[in-house]
C-alpha cells in the first residue's frame, strides 16, 4: 500500500500559510528554516502538517514547536471530540516514529530503548511512542498482558488525554517495522472513514482464511492485543466486519509472525 503521491498542495497552503491563487515557491528557492505555520494553527492542523512535512522531507520543526508550545485550551478540542483526539495522536505518533528512525535510526536496534525514548513534546509534556500509543490512543493499556492489564506509567497531560479504546489504531500505526501498516494521514471530519480504509487495507494484504480446514490466519497485533478485540471471538467478529471471513464462520485462528525490519517511510496513498 505504500507510494510516492504527488504533493498535496492544498496541504502545503493550509501549512505554510499561503493563498489558494498563489502559487507555491520553487523548491530550489524555498528557504525552508524561514517558514513558520500560520498563527491560527489548531494543534489538529498542526499535527496533520507535521505528518506532511515529514512526508515530503521539508523541516517540521515549526509544527513541532507549535505542537509542543501548544496549551491547555488549545487541546481543548483533542481532549473532548474523539474525531478530533484520533486524528492528532496518530499524526503526532506516526510523524514523531518516522524523525526517529531519521534522526536517531540507531535507537531501532533496542526496541524497548526506541519506543520509550522522548519522541515528541505536546503542550511542553515529553511523550514516548509508547506514551502515546498505550497511554492515550489505547485509554492507558499496558502493553504487557495481551491488552487486558491497565498501564501504571501516567502521561503527564492527565487522564483527560487518554482516549476510548477504538482497535483499528493497530492498523494505523507505523513504527518503522515491515509488518506495520502503512501511514495515512487523518483529519478529524474523516478519521472515521480513513481508518476503516487502513484497516481493511491491511487485513486485505496480511489476513489468509482457509475454508476448507476452517482456519484464518490473522496479523500477530491482533495477538499481541487480544484484549483489545475483546479476546478471541472479538477479533473472529472483527473478521466479519471488514468481510475477511463468511457472515457465519467462526474459525480457528493463526497468527502470523512479525517482521520487525526496519522500513521507514512506508507513506501510502491518500484516503
Amino acid at each position: 500500500m505504500a507510494d510516492s503521491p504527488t504533493k498535496d498542495r492544498t496541504a502545503e497552503r493550509r501549512c505554510h500559510g499561503t493563498s489558494g491563487g498563489a502559487p507555491s515557491p520553487p523548491e530550489s528557492t524555498k528557504n525552508q528554516s524561514d517558514e513558520s505555520p500560520p498563527a491560527e494553527l489548531s494543534p489538529t492542523s498542526a499535527a496533520r502538517c507535521l505528518l506532511e512535512s515529514v512526508r515530503y522531507e521539508e523541516s517540521p520543526d515549526p509544527f513541532l514547536d507549535a505542537i509542543a508550545e501548544a496549551t491547555d485550551a488549545d487541546l481543548n478540542r483533542v481532549r473532548t471530540d474523539p474525531r478530533a483526539g484520533l486524528a492528532f495522536w496518530l499524526n503526532v505518533y506516526n510523524a514523531a516514529a518516522q524523525l526517529l528512525l531519521e534522526r536517531r535510526p540507531a535507537l531501532f536496534e533496542s526496541r524497548v530503548r526506541f519506543f520509550r525514548a522522548r519522541a515528541v513534546t505536546v503542550a511542553t509534556v515529553e511523550l514516548s511512542l509508547d506514551d502515546i500509543e498505550h497511554g492515550i490512543l489505547r485509554g492507558g493499556r499496558s502493553k504487557y498482558g495481551l491488552g487486558y492489564l491497565p498501564r501504571i506509567e501516567r502521561t503527564g497531560l492527565g487522564a483527560s488525554a487518554e482516549l476510548e479504546l477504538d482497535p483499528r489504531i493497530h492498523f494505523a500505526l507505523n513504527c518503522g517495522a515491515a509488518s506495520c501498516p502503512a501511514v495515512l494521514a487523518y483529519d478529524p471530519d474523516t478519521v472515521d472513514e480513513t481508518l476503516d480504509y487502513a484497516t481493511r487495507s491491511y487485513l486485505e494484504e496480511t489476513v489468509e482464511y482457509d475454508a476448507e480446514h476452517d482456519r484464518v490466519r490473522v496479523p500477530r497485533l491482533s495477538l499481541w492485543f487480544i484484549g483489545d478485540f475483546g479476546g478471541r471471538s472479538g477479533i473472529r467478529e472483527f473478521l466479519r466486519e471488514f468481510e475477511q471471513i463468511p457472515p457465519e464462520s467462526s474459525p480457528s485462528l493463526r497468527f502470523s509472525k512479525y517482521d520487525w525490519t526496519k522500513e521507514a517511510r512506508q507513506f501510502g496513498k491518500y484516503y
